[in-house]
């Protein structure tokens, strides 16, 4: 069996789309879907199963949600072990988050094209710092005077022409917790 996260994008975020986690899990109960869980309000699913193609997975997923919800929800997943590669991989461990230093990471379904990440990257700044690994974007916040911050998940799907979920780094890091 494989440990799989899916991280459903848009749930839960400003009163919109609200979806209680109770209901959320027992939807998860697909054919082959084993051990499944939830954590926290934000739309991530723990969830075991031997299929192994994650387009075939994510694809099963949406249409379910999209079936029992009656609108679409974007999903990415990622195995247990690519959440351990993406702590493992951070670009910012060596920063002391806290305060006005925050992390996140956004989750893509690809990895998008050189060029598109080289016009992202081209607008960090010194409030933010984008790092592109595979199919992650790690993202640092560094805002001591509460500026107007210029990325958002909306603007990396816009930029990236795909979907993105973000979640904060405290959140990647605790879904390490069910690695077993």
């Amino acid at each position: 069996m494989i440990r799989y996260i899916a991280f459903l994008r848009g749930i839960n975020v400003s009163g919109q789309k609200l979806i209680k986690m109770e209901e959320l899990r027992e939807e998860f109960v697909l054919p082959g879907f084993k051990n499944v869980r939830t954590y926290i309000q934000s739309g991530n699913v723990i969830f075991d199963t031997k299929e192994t193609g994650q387009a075939l997975l994510t694809n099963k997923i949406e249409n379910n949600l999209q079936k029992w919800l009656g609108y679409e929800v974007k999903t990415v997943l990622r195995t247990i072990d690519e959440i351990e590669g993406t702590v493992k991989h951070n670009p910012f461990k060596e920063v002391k988050l806290g305060g006005h230093i925050k992390q996140y990471v956004a989750f893509l379904p690809d990895e998008p094209a050189n060029e598109m990440k080289d016009i992202i990257l081209a607008l960090n700044n010194d409030l933010e710092i984008l790092h592109f690994r595979g199919r992650d974007v790690y993202w640092l916040i560094q805002n001591p005077d509460n500026e107007k911050l210029k990325f958002t998940n909306v603007f990396i799907e816009k930029k990236l022409k795909m979907t993105a979920t973000t979640r904060n780094w405290n959140t990647v890091n605790k879904m390490l917790e069910y690695k077993q």
